[in-house]
This record gives C-alpha cells, sequence and structure tokens, in this order.
C-alpha cells in the first residue's frame, strides 16, 4: 500500500473527521504563508511582534493597520483553489474544518450547514481595540485607520495577534471536535503556532489516524501516520478520488 492509499484508507473510514488547515492550503491562491523556505513567507520578511501584536500597534497603529490594509488588498482577486474545495467536499460529508487562516478562502466554498472554526479570527472584518464594536470590510473599498463609531478609541483588524488569547467559544468548540474524532486531517502548517498546534496533540493523544498534507516537512512528522509532502491542491483532490 502506498502511502497515498493509506491516507485514503484513513478517510475513507473514518465518521467523525476533523480538518486542521493553516496558511499552506490558501499558498496555490497566491496568499503568502508565514513560515518555512518561501521567499514569499511573511515572517521572513516582516517583524511579527512589530506588526500582529497589541504592543505594536500601541507603538505605531498607523503601520500596523497600512500593513494589513496592504495585505487586505492583496485578497481580491483571488479565489479558493482546488484544496479548498477539495476540503469542502469533505465538510459536506460531515467533516469539521478548523482553520488557523484568516483569509476566508475556505468560507467562499463551505457547504451549507457547514462552519468553519477560526481559530485566528478574520483579515475580513475590523473590531474595536477597547469595546465589543465589530464591523465587516468591502475588500475593494478598504476604510482607512479611524476610531470606533461607539467608543473613540481605534479600530484594528478582526484578527487573533501574538500574545492574545483565542476566542474560548471557538476553542471550546474546536477542542470538543478533536476530542470526539476518530481521524484527523491536518493540511499546509508548520505545527509551530500554540495553542492551535495543541489540537493536533489532542488527537495524537486520543490515538486517532492522522494524514498531513504539507510542502515541507513540520513538526508533526514524526507523529503523524501518513505525511506527504506536496502541494495541497496536488495532493488533496487525489485524497478525494474514490472516497
Amino acid at each position: 500500500m502506498t502511502h497515498l492509499e493509506h491516507a485514503r484508507a484513513i478517510l475513507r473510514d473514518a465518521r467523525r473527521l476533523v480538518i486542521f488547515t493553516g496558511a499552506g492550503v490558501s499558498a496555490d491562491s497566491g496568499v503568502p504563508t508565514f513560515r518555512g523556505s518561501s521567499a514569499d513567507a511573511l515572517w521572513g520578511k516582516y517583524d511579527p511582534l512589530q506588526l500582529a501584536s497589541p504592543e505594536g500597534f500601541a507603538a505605531n497603529p498607523q503601520l500596523v493597520y497600512d500593513w494589513y490594509t496592504w495585505r487586505r488588498s492583496n485578497l481580491i482577486g483571488l479565489s479558493p483553489n482546488p484544496a479548498h474545495h477539495a476540503i469542502a467536499a469533505f465538510q459536506a460529508k460531515g467533516a469539521h474544518l478548523i482553520t488557523q487562516n484568516v483569509d476566508g478562502l475556505h468560507e467562499r466554498v463551505t457547504p451549507p450547514g457547514s462552519t468553519v472554526l477560526r481559530l485566528h479570527g478574520t483579515i475580513g472584518a475590523d473590531r474595536c481595540s477597547t469595546c465589543e464594536y465589530a464591523e465587516d470590510l468591502d475588500l475593494a473599498r478598504l476604510p482607512p485607520l479611524r476610531g470606533c463609531p461607539k467608543c473613540g478609541a481605534y479600530m484594528r483588524p478582526s484578527v487573533v495577534w501574538f500574545g492574545e488569547r483565542l476566542d474560548p467559544a471557538v476553542w471550546n468548540s474546536a477542542e470538543a471536535a478533536c476530542r470526539d474524532a476518530d481521524a484527523m486531517l491536518v493540511v499546509g502548517t508548520s505545527g509551530e503556532v500554540y495553542p492551535a498546534a495543541a489540537l493536533v496533540r489532542l488527537v495524537m493523544q486520543n490515538k486517532a489516524p492522522i494524514v498531513q498534507v504539507n510542502l515541507e516537512s513540520s513538526a508533526f512528522d514524526a507523529d503523524v501516520d501518513v505525511a506527504l509532502h506536496g502541494r495541497a491542491a496536488d495532493i488533496l483532490p487525489e485524497l478525494r478520488t474514490g472516497l
């Protein structure tokens, strides 16, 4: 049995599949990854604590907001790739989707009745840095840095920055899905970001089989049942064949 056939067998037999995705899923849509050897990896070019932390925003809100405006403008015209569509096909059969991605591409193809548990929020919205006010954005008409209409504090991207707590409701739902999982498909993540990566470790502790798809080796390679290396947009449609 080849690695691909083994992976297919695991996914075919799963009744409570959880899919966990990172930036590598969106790479073939033109969205830069954050880590890895790619020349486009964002954390190889930019300081994450300067551009993606509460301290960085407090020190220079204009710089941080301008950087997110650049990232948002780069999403205009991008579309979900075959990896997103393959994942949506698994969702249509009842799989739970947990993502670290904030680009909104999963949501564009998610089947009716399925949900996307967004651990790190969404780049497609802003929220107040002080109160609970939030608003969705039109990527074609991006606003400037501005004050909250309710309290006057700066509006900021509705993402989870370094040093911030994940949304408890999202985390609890993700953790519950992983505790119940009888298999997991991990796609396009380095396995270096916690607490998100702890969800994969949770499935490992429960002895459920895990299939990983990643462009290069990750922190999970030694522990998963099958590690497939290559582009998610190429491999995931192959995993769907015959299921």
